[in-house]
């Protein structure tokens, strides 16, 4: 699935945001929750995939400019999805609905994380590259 933000967004915001976010979640009421927000900070394009295959699939077809990878999916772990967005030195952070590192492996251990629900605000602050681990006040995208 792929949204395009339509409307132009100034040249501060667009230098710190951004252009495509890819989005790797099973849930498709969740991602459809974190597209949303994430068009809302005025991100122009935002993908969805729903397992490993197709996020890798997306990723040589085009490789987005960021992503966000819930760690566990249905019957799979993204890992394979981080370590090549390492590989090409793609920024991405995870998400989780598990308390603690979620089974991160220790090449993952400093990458940043978020939990699910996630506050709107940690998720800007993620994709404009200041993330944290607390978990400032704000709207919540449910999940």
């Amino acid at each position: 699935m792929e949204t395009a933000f339509p409307e132009r967004i100034s040249d501060a915001a667009s230098h710190s945001i951004p252009a495509d976010v890819l989005i790797v979640e099973d849930d498709p009421m969740i991602a459809l929750g974190f597209e949303e927000t994430i068009l809302g900070f005025g991100v122009k394009s935002v993908r969805t995939a729903s397992s490993v295959a197709k996020a890798l699939e997306m990723i040589d077809g085009r490789a987005p400019d960021f992503a966000l990878l819930n760690i566990g999916l249905m019957s799979e772990k993204t890992f394979a999805v981080a370590e090549r967005l390492e590989a090409l030195k793609i920024p991405f952070g995870f998400v989780t609905g598990y308390d603690g590192d979620g089974g991160l492996p220790g090449a993952f251990a400093s990458r940043p994380r978020l939990p699910k629900p996630c506050p709107s605000d940690a998720l800007e602050n993620l994709l404009r590259g200041r993330a944290g681990r607390a978990r400032p006040r704000g709207g919540r995208i449910e999940g």
